[in-house]
């Protein structure tokens, strides 16, 4: 009698391990569920932030480079008194989504070499605004439209690293010459020596 006791004791405790642990490993897997889904979620989040922003920043240099643009640059009435361009209606609109689409990724980057990449973006931006205020759009010099595919370029890789994808390959400065170069990027094509200097297609 004592040894069935002992006996349903070990088989109740035995029983109870095995439940305690199973419920344990169910708990971890759907924890694990979970966190995936999550890190999923704001990885479709920041994509769709970075995708609005990349696309509001060339719409905004597609509308810098129309010979039509009106572009207005004051300087900043503070420190580094760098010039600001403003906009009639039309210009206007493309630097308030521009200025929308920074503040979605500042919002949701997971690291601040992203907020910094954006940030440069933005700022090459205004500067080539600034230019077209005072030339033609061949007479901006030249290293304007070099600042900003470099800047374009290190958001792309930034944000990619970001987003758990590959960020060591090149972009617009792959060997096959210029033809090769200029096809990896619109603005690829504006720091091809020769090259004719032509606005983005939005999109």
């Amino acid at each position: 009698m004592h040894v069935n006791l002992a006996e349903l004791g070990i088989t109740a405790a035995t029983t109870l391990v095995a439940v305690a642990l199973g419920g344990w490993l169910t708990v971890r897997a759907q924890d694990r569920l979970w966190r995936r889904d999550h890190q999923r979620q704001w990885r479709d989040i920041r994509l769709a932030a970075y995708r609005d922003f990349l696309t509001a920043f060339r719409e905004y240099v597609a509308y810098v480079l129309r010979p039509d643009a009106r572009v207005v640059a004051v300087p900043r009435p503070r420190p580094p008194h760098d010039p600001m361009p403003f906009f009639d209606d039309e210009g206007s609109a493309y630097r308030e989504r521009l200025e929308a689409t920074k503040t979605a990724v500042r919002l949701v980057a997971d690291g601040p070499d992203t907020v910094r990449a954006v940030n440069a973006m933005v700022r090459h931006a205004r500067l080539l605004a600034a230019d077209r205020a005072a030339h033609d759009v061949d007479a901006v010099p030249p290293e304007r439209f070099e600042g900003l595919w470099v800047a374009e370029r290190e958001f792309v890789l930034v944000a990619r690293r970001e987003l758990g994808m590959a960020g060591d390959f090149e972009i617009g400065d792959r060997p096959g010459g210029d033809a090769a170069r200029a096809a990896a990027s619109p603005l690829a094509a504006w720091t091809t020596p020769g090259a004719r200097v032509t606005r983005p297609e939005a999109g």
